[in-house]
């Protein structure tokens, strides 16, 4: 994975942790002051159906969490705990909290700074936020963005988890493997091969997916605000199962995680980053950014078609994602493989991992219970990163040629499918650290104006103007 690891170096976890500090101490702590007023923006309090826009604030959050609560919650908290260890859930949290302060400065901006496409419809997001705030001599860092985009928002991460779930669980337990057909001469190839189950997994996914993705963010959000409750439900009351049977042990596993956080003694990879502390750093911060997607840009382009002429209420919606992604249901993931020693397996990965830790926490039906997550969890990220990747060719190549994207990105559905989990994990994620080097900078070059805006909205909010909406 040398092209992630490099991707992920010291520099990007400077950037990403650094700014979310800088937005954090620059906002003295707004995002975490008026938490309550960004529930109340959420519920509906606010909402103006004459407002530019495609979607309500609900339907945007559930459309950014149907992308952020998905396998990075369930997969990629393993993959954090398996290499980096207990102490890498720690540097999560961390992205978490300073990624509230993030999304809420990127998700103003996409409000603040929309711009129109080649077809004069309304367009959000950090290409057109640098170009309309920073003008036009930054366009060169707008089209950085939307290349990178074109890759990093591709499915094949969640269409490859879920592919390894059912054959490692469903197929395997029930003896229905078995027929791996080899398709490429390529030595290393065949020595792994691709399996016909892969095969039809991938073609079946790519049919279910393009029901849904080539109706448009409308759809998209309809989908998502109806399938995003019910999962996050449903893989919460399973955990918390698991938990409350374990929990004489969460003190225990608690401490371990916030003392390994400055050990390191249970990651690996001392040779990659010269030293098993800083891998694990890397690991957790790595999952974390991966997990919420605070600073990658991509919130951004779904809060962009949020119906509102009030950048700050976006901002505040956005910034709840973290808490609900990253420390809630990551935190929750951890416990479960922690409480019940699947972490220790070192003959499991991904989700994998995670399967075996339902199995043990709940004997019986655990382990279809995660199916039916990883399931919903899978199909609902793969609707959003959709309409996220037809953004990015929208502003690059023109509203008519958009549509495209959805051919390439079924495409790379089937293709994450039949990959190996590493090849999927070195591109995607790698693109994802690439996407966050034009959103982290314009951001910080903007902030002022994020806070002008910021100041003018809490005056008009305490002298009652939205009192009577």
């Amino acid at each position: 994975m040398t092209f992630a690891n490099y991707a992920w170096g010291t520099p990007m976890l400077v950037l990403l942790v650094g700014g979310g500090v800088i937005f954090l101490i620059f906002s003295r702590f707004m995002p975490y002051r008026n938490f309550r007023h960004g529930i109340e923006v959420l519920s509906g309090k606010y909402e103006d159906p004459t407002a530019p826009g495609d979607i309500n604030h609900f339907q945007a959050l559930s459309s950014t969490l149907a992308a952020t609560v998905g396998m990075g919650n369930i997969s990629g908290v393993a993959i954090a705990l398996g290499v980096g260890g207990p102490g890498a859930i720690f540097w999560m949290w961390i992205t978490a909290l300073v990624g509230m302060a993030t999304k809420y400065f990127t998700c103003t901006l996409s409000i603040m700074y929309r711009g129109k496409d080649s077809s004069g419809k309304i367009q959000g997001g950090p290409m057109y936020y640098i170009v309309e705030g920073l003008g036009p001599k930054w366009k060169p860092l707008a089209m950085f963005f939307s290349l990178a985009g074109l890759i990093g928002c591709t499915p094949m991460f969640q269409s490859n988890q879920l592919t390894q779930i059912i054959r490692d669980t469903v197929l395997a337990e029930n003896g229905w493997l078995g027929y791996d057909v080899m398709l490429l001469a390529d030595t290393a190839m065949t020595e792994t091969g691709f399996r016909l189950s892969d095969i039809i997994v991938g073609l079946l996914l790519v049919g279910l997916v393009s029901l849904v993705i080539f109706g448009g963010i409308k759809r998209i959000g309809n989908v998502a605000s109806r399938l995003v409750p019910l999962m996050v439900a449903v893989y919460i009351l399973t955990v918390v199962y698991i938990i409350i049977n374990n929990i004489s042990d969460l003190p225990q596993y608690f401490w371990l995680i916030v003392s390994d956080a400055f050990k390191g003694e249970y990651a690996s990879g001392e040779a990659a980053f010269g030293g098993a502390l800083g891998f694990m750093i890397s690991q957790g911060i790595r999952r974390g950014a991966f997990s919420n997607e605070a600073g990658i840009g991509t919130e951004a382009m779904a809060h962009g078609a949020a119906k509102t002429r009030e950048p700050v209420r976006e901002g505040l919606v956005g910034m709840l994602e973290p808490a609900i992604d990253t420390l809630l249901v990551c935190s929750m993931t951890a416990m479960a493989l922690l409480m019940t020693g699947a972490w220790t397996d070192s003959s499991v990965d991904g989700i994998t991992m995670t399967a075996t830790a339902f199995q043990t926490g709940i004997p019986a039906i655990g382990l279809y219970l995660l199916l039916i997550c990883v399931f919903i969890f899978s199909v609902t990220t793969m609707f959003t990163y959709s309409y996220y990747g037809s953004k990015c060719l929208n502003f690059l190549a023109g509203a008519n040629r958009a549509h495209y994207y959805n051919y390439f990105y079924i495409f790379s559905i089937f293709i994450g499918s039949i990959t190996t989990i590493d090849m999927v994990v070195n591109l995607v994620d790698g693109m994802f650290a690439m996407m966050a080097i034009p959103t982290v900078i314009s951001t910080l070059l903007l902030a002022p104006r994020v806070m002008e805006a910021t100041r003018d909205y809490f005056e008009r909010k305490k002298k009652g103007e939205f009192d009577q909406i």
